[in-house]
C-alpha cells in the first residue's frame, strides 16, 4: 500500500504555482487577486475559506474575503456577485457553499461570470469540461487528477467506479475519468443512494472514488485487492478524545481498506489539500487569462 499523500503534493504544487507568479510578475503580470464570499459562520466553511487565505499569502496572490450575516437576503448576495464580477482587479471567485436555505444556491452560482468561476461550476465551465474545450475543472476533480498523475497510476482501460453524483465532485469525477486523454479512457461506472448490488460493482472496480458523505462507509468488503481508493469524504464526528471534541472522517475506513489497496488517500491529509491547489491553479489561469482570452 502506498499513500497518496494530499500533503506532500500540494505543497509541491503550491511551490510550483508561487515560481510561476513570480515569473509571471517579473515580465510585467498583473498579481492574481482571489477573492472569496462566505455566507453565515459555518464552521467547516469557515476553515476552508482561511485555508485558502493563507496559500494565497504563501504563493503570492492577493485574497479578499467579503462575509455577510446569515441573514443576509438573496439580493444582497446576488449585488455582491455582480459587483465582482466588474472588478478589473479581481481575476476570479469563490461564493464559499453552502448557503442558508432562503438563498438559492443554483442562481447565485449562474450569477457568477464564467471567466471569474474559478470554482468550476458555472453551467458554461460543466458544459466546455463535458465538451473537451477549456474550462476550469472543479477544484476538487482537478486536485484529484493531479494526484493520480503525480503519483504515476495507469488509468487507461481501468474500471473506475464512482460512489456519489454529486455536481461539484461525482458527476465532473465521472466524465473527466472516461475522457480520451490521460488521466482518463476508463470505464466509468457512476453510483449512488439508489443504487443495487452498490458492493458488488465496487469489488470490480480498480480505481474507486468516494464521495457521498457517510463516514467509514466503506469497509473492506467493498474494495478489490490492488485497487486505488480515494476518499473524497470529509465530516466532523464527536470525539470526546479531541481538545476540540470532534474528530475528522472520511467516507472510507481507512485502517480496514489500506491493507487492500495499492494506493490510498488519508483523511485528513488527503484530497482536501489537492481542493484548494484546484483553486489556486484555476486562478492563475484567470489571471493569465489562459481559458476566456
Amino acid at each position: 500500500m502506498q499513500l497518496l499523500d494530499g500533503k506532500a503534493i500540494s505543497s509541491q504544487i503550491k511551490s510550483e504555482i508561487k515560481a510561476e507568479v513570480e515569473q509571471w510578475m517579473a515580465a510585467g503580470g498583473k498579481k492574481p487577486h482571489l477573492a472569496a464570499i462566505l455566507v453565515g459562520q459555518d464552521g467547516a466553511s469557515e476553515t476552508y475559506v482561511a485555508s485558502k487565505i493563507r496559500s494565497c499569502e504563501e504563493i503570492g496572490f492577493t485574497s479578499t474575503l467579503l462575509r455577510f450575516d446569515a441573514n443576509t437576503t438573496e439580493a444582497t448576495l446576488l449585488e455582491a456577485v455582480e459587483s465582482l464580477n466588474n472588478d478589473p482587479d479581481v481575476d476570479g471567485f469563490i461564493v464559499q457553499l453552502p448557503l442558508p436555505a432562503h438563498i438559492s444556491e443554483n442562481k447565485v452560482m449562474e450569477a457568477v461570470n464564467p471567466a471569474k468561476d474559478v470554482d468550476g461550476f458555472h453551467p458554461v465551465n460543466v458544459g466546455r469540461m463535458c465538451k473537451g474545450l477549456p474550462a476550469y475543472i472543479s477544484a476538487t476533480p482537478f486536485g484529484i487528477l493531479e494526484m493520480l498523475i503525480r503519483a504515476g497510476i495507469e488509468t487507461s482501460g481501468k474500471h473506475c467506479v464512482v460512489i456519489g453524483r454529486s455536481q461539484i465532485v461525482g458527476l465532473p469525477m465521472s466524465i473527466l475519468m472516461q475522457r480520451n486523454a490521460y488521466p482518463g479512457n476508463c470505464t466509468v461506472t457512476i453510483t449512488h443512494s439508489k443504487t443495487q448490488n452498490l458492493k458488488e460493482i465496487c469489488q470490480s472496480a480498480d480505481i474507486l472514488i468516494v464521495a457521498l458523505g457517510r463516514p467509514e462507509f466503506v469497509t473492506a468488503e467493498y474494495v478489490k485487492e490492488g485497487a486505488v481508493v480515494v476518499d473524497v469524504g470529509i465530516t466532523r464526528v464527536a470525539d470526546a478524545t479531541k481538545k476540540s471534541g470532534f474528530s475528522i472522517r472520511g467516507d472510507v475506513n481507512f485502517n480496514d481498506v489500506a491493507p487492500k489497496s495499492s494506493y490510498i488517500t488519508p483523511v485528513p491529509g488527503g484530497v482536501g489539500l489537492m481542493t484548494i491547489c484546484g483553486l489556486l491553479t484555476n486562478t492563475l489561469k484567470a489571471a493569465k487569462r489562459e481559458i476566456y482570452s
